[in-house]
């Protein structure tokens, strides 16, 4: 039985990924932290977790807990990381796995030192629809790879529009603002469908003027295969849009990355759409493949090597901002 603790058991975690832990074979959700105590203390009471706490340090350093799942803003991953890291201690640490390259490789070689299993929560790398994607390709579905491209717009939001504060468009935490956020669960699933990639540039701009970070970003990649990638994130357009074509000799494959769309194989004259829902808990499957990994039943397809990669490529386009 591997005995977990959160720390910074806030939104993410109360319907997203909490669960999951508790109710993965093998695991236990043993404490949490927050450094609001009684909110961590109410957390505990509400999900029936034994022990809560109101200091990061204390939770990584109990005797009682063999694992951490780091669940707060960005800012705060390498820091506590680093703790957990020197504490001799498995760990998870959530999406980006810190604000910016260089510090997830310093995460990184933490844990590779003392030889420790670190995992970032790009949980799509687990879910059934993207792996029925992954399926498709490696099937040569599609034929040869040639070409994917994603757009994802959003108008601002109420919060955006008042100027109210938050981490995500705080250009000390996110330089990219809802960039470094959300295009980074994209990035990171193209490179688990179409390999590694090896160069990538873009560029990033502030249009609305609403908050410090960044707020539409344009960006090119290559893979490794010689599969060629752009992508177009706003956030202050009109309407929401989230749409992936992946363009291949023999057809295309169309999604959504966090719109519970159908996924939809074009081939020919054929066409084979299929919805495949997301769980409740939408962290279930990262956590069970995380207890496969520890098992050493299967290579989770997410962990702290992966993740620095998405990293390198996430700054990589950002080198030119107006």
């Amino acid at each position: 039985m591997i005995r977990w603790g959160i720390v910074g058991c806030g939104n993410v975690t109360e319907v997203k990924s909490g669960p999951a832990y508790q109710n993965t074979e093998g695991f236990e959700l043993k404490a949490v932290m927050r450094r609001d105590v009684a909110k961590a203390e109410d957390y505990a009471k509400r999900h029936q977790v034994p022990k809560f706490y109101g200091d990061a340090e204390a939770l990584i350093n109990d005797p009682d807990i063999d694992a951490i799942y780091i669940a707060t803003p960005p800012n705060s991953h390498e820091d506590y990381a680093l703790k957990v890291a020197e504490a001799g201690k498995i760990c998870c640490i959530e999406k980006p796995m810190a604000p910016n390259y260089e510090a997830c490789v310093r995460i990184n070689a933490a844990f590779e030192k003392k030889n420790l299993p670190l995992f970032v929560a790009y949980y799509r790398r687990s879910l059934p629809r993207f792996d029925q994607i992954k399926t498709w390709i490696d099937a040569g579905e599609i034929g040869d790879i040639r070409h994917i491209n994603w757009n994802l717009t959003k108008p601002p939001s109420n919060v955006d529009l008042a100027e109210g504060y938050n981490w995500r468009t705080d250009k000390s935490i996110a330089r990219g603002g809802y960039y470094d956020d959300l295009a980074s669960h994209g990035l990171d699933l193209f490179v688990y469908l179409l390999g590694p990639v090896s160069e990538a540039n873009g560029i990033g701009v502030n249009q609305q003027k609403l908050y410090s970070a960044m707020d539409a970003v344009t960006g090119y990649w290559l893979h490794e295969a010689k599969i060629t990638g752009s992508g177009s994130w706003n956030f202050g357009a009109e309407e929401h849009q989230d749409k992936v074509e992946i363009f291949g000799t023999k057809g295309t494959i169309s999604f959504a990355v966090f719109e519970e769309e159908n996924i939809i194989l074009r081939t020919g004259d054929q066409e084979e759409s299929l919805w495949i829902p997301n769980p409740k808990h939408v962290q279930k499957y990262h956590v069970q493949n995380m207890a496969a990994h520890l098992n050493k039943e299967k290579t989770h397809p997410s962990t702290g090597k992966t993740a620095v990669h998405t990293a390198w490529i996430m700054e990589s386009m950002l080198n030119r901002m107006n």
